[in-house]
């Protein structure tokens, strides 16, 4: 039998994270045939790993990139990082799809972005795999989509024929390989769903043995309070969840940290498979409208904006901005106001001198009140992206060290070269994994190197049901990154996001080379992954 590929004098870390060990990894076809020393023949292709670190490919547990990768397939910004996986769903995903939820999204979209032609899921991720994307691609259905088939943007409760007609739907998409139900409640139209609501949901996600995932109700003043919901949620329907992007969110919320993961240790030990993911920096994002109280969403874009045009309305809206509350997530609040909020308007758009400042600089440049800024700048530019500055140090590494914690970038796929070097973007985008390897395994030891790859790679590819993935084994998939430990690392920062990670050597995704000698190859084998019990 020929060979197809052999990674030669490597260090192995296969995923289950424990010591490296010299070895060769041979693939044929799309899997691995064996990992040990010397195996292979002479005459297959060889990607030289001496000196290096041969592990699986990671899983990127909270992807934004299926617009991008729709794009451009190659997905360097992760690719460049050893990211073989992409997964969305985080609240919103590309089908289920009707006239209304396209309707609500459209206003967000940039110019580029496709036509949502798609009206289920499987769909989309099947025309990603047919265009040809670097990396696999999977999809949790976003509760968002399930609420705008129920209720529209309305701020009810489902009546019970809705509610029966979208778990009809939700059904569907489990039947055909969803990964479960991913919800965002600190945005509308998601926030309006209640917790009975959500379990009603789950339990149809759990009778096809697949997972709920969540941007929580709360990441700051009732952090907590939101940590219990997902707990309750989990056993409720019984079926595995995951908080995404695990965080306190404002200094009084820090401290929190330490009793949420108390609350989650609590559940793993009863028996509830409760997880989370992280991002390893210390700046959230997200749109500057989600500064404004969910209420005022209420029936969509179109009635913000006539609430904004409203001069008693726009009163109530300015005092509920800077005001706490019991029942929203104030972010503007959270960074500290005005000076903790920096704008990433879109370069070719309205109000795109104010790029790289923050909400405080660019009202002080139009002697402005920085809130009254901040309405106007939602109404010139409705999608216009911030980013806000609420987390520390100490509590995300408190999260990093517990092992039932994976990673992600919560970000688009971009390559640093016009048009996307123009886009304003997260660092998080291009340095998640490789801060992970850089800077909190091999400056600061936080992780082991094997504990660090098995977060990434069998740690999240076993929590989703990717069967056959997240480990260097025999029969299994042939995702796999090379890197060398004494070079990777992040070197995007906030002020300059545009930059690709460094140390990364080969990727091969289902046993094609998508990156060789840190040079992608332009092979675009991903595929569509679904869920398997």
């Amino acid at each position: 039998m020929s060979t197809t590929l052999v990674i030669r004098g490597g260090t192995v870390h296969d995923g289950s994270g424990g010591p490296g060990r010299v070895a060769d990894v041979l693939v044929e076809g799309d899997r691995i045939l064996a990992v040990g020393p010397g195996v292979g023949d002479s005459d297959a292709p060889v990607l030289d790993a001496t000196g290096l670190v041969v592990a699986p490919g990671f899983v990127n547990v909270l992807s934004h990139a299926y617009f991008t990768l729709e794009r451009d397939g190659r997905g360097l910004s992760d690719l460049y990082q050893g990211v073989t996986t992409q997964v969305f769903g985080e609240g919103i995903s590309i089908g289920p799809l009707t006239a209304e939820i396209r309707a609500e999204l459209e206003p967000g979209m940039a110019p580029d972005d496709p036509q949502l032609t798609w009206e289920r899921l499987s769909e989309f991720l099947s025309h990603l795999e047919t265009k040809g994307v670097a990396q696999n691609v999977a999809s949790f259905v976003g509760a968002h989509n399930m609420r705008m088939i129920g209720a529209g943007a309305d701020d009810r409760p489902m009546t019970a024929a809705e509610l029966s007609r979208v778990r009809g739907i939700l059904d569907e998409e489990m039947a055909d390989g969803a990964l479960g139900l991913g919800s965002a409640l600190i945005y509308p139209p998601g926030c309006f769903a209640s917790t009975d609501e959500l379990v009603a949901l789950c339990e149809v996600v759990a009778r096809h043995g697949g997972m709920y995932i969540s941007h929580m109700r709360s990441e700051g003043d009732h952090f907590l309070d939101a940590v219990d919901e997902l707990i309750e949620i989990g056993r409720r329907a019984e079926l595995h969840a995951e908080i995404y992007h695990l965080k306190a969110a404002g200094r009084r919320n820090w401290p929190k940290m330490a009793r949420a993961i108390e609350r989650i240790e609590a559940a793993r030990a009863a028996g509830r498979p409760v997880t989370a993911d992280v991002y390893p920096y210390l700046a959230g994002q997200t749109q500057l409208a989600a500064s404004i109280p969910p209420e005022f969403h209420d029936g969509g874009y179109e009635a913000l904006t006539a609430r904004l045009a409203d001069p008693g309305e726009r009163a109530r809206i300015r005092a509920a901005v800077v005001t706490p509350s019991e029942r929203w997530e104030n972010l503007y609040l959270a960074a500290s106001g005005a000076s903790g909020v920096m704008l990433l308007p879109d370069p070719n758009g309205p109000v795109a001198k104010y790029r790289g400042l923050s909400l405080a600089q660019a009202a002080d440049a139009d002697g402005t009140d920085p809130v009254e800024m901040l309405l106007q700048l939602v109404e010139q530019e409705p999608a216009l992206h911030a980013m806000y500055f609420m987390m520390d140090e100490e509590a995300l590494r408190t999260a990093l060290r517990k092992p039932w914690v994976s990673v992600c970038s919560d970000a688009p796929t971009f390559a640093a070269e016009p048009p996307d070097s123009g886009v304003p973007t997260h660092p998080r985008a291009y340095g998640s994994f490789a801060r992970i390897l850089g800077t909190y395994v091999r400056e600061q030891s936080l992780l082991t190197l094997g504990e660090a790859v098995r977060r990434m790679s069998s740690l999240p590819a076993g929590n989703l049901g990717l069967r056959d993935r997240g480990v260097l084994a025999p029969g299994n998939f042939a995702d796999i990154v090379v890197f060398d430990p004494d070079t990777v690392g992040d070197v995007a920062t906030y002020e300059e996001p545009h930059q690709y990670a460094t140390g990364v050597r080969h990727v091969v995704v289902n046993g094609e080379t998508a990156l060789a000698d840190g040079v992608p190859t332009g092979r675009l084998p991903g595929r569509a992954l679904r869920r398997r019990r």
